[in-house]
């Protein structure tokens, strides 16, 4: 089934995903880290994110996941068990 937001890539699901599991605010850096990611790139993809309605900036370099942007980290999550 596709997801309302199709254009997404995996760079944006892994920031989506470590949004998530922070439960916070962050900022890119921490994303990037939790993710596994160039903090540039992480960085970069933000606006496309706050765009999109699935990410929202709560401060100066803070960002959160929105409940959108949660419902589109669990659709599009791969199937893993812990």
């Amino acid at each position: 089934m596709p997801s309302r937001h199709s254009g997404l890539d995996e760079i944006d699901l892994a920031i989506l995903r470590a949004l998530k599991e922070i439960g916070g605010p962050a900022r890119p850096k921490e994303i990037a880290e939790r993710a596994g990611l160039d903090a540039r790139r992480v960085a970069a993809k933000m606006r496309k994110l706050v765009r999109l309605g699935l990410v929202e900036r709560t401060g100066e370099g803070l960002y959160s996941i929105t409940e959108e942007g949660a419902r589109q980290a669990e659709a599009e999550a791969p199937e893993m068990s812990a």
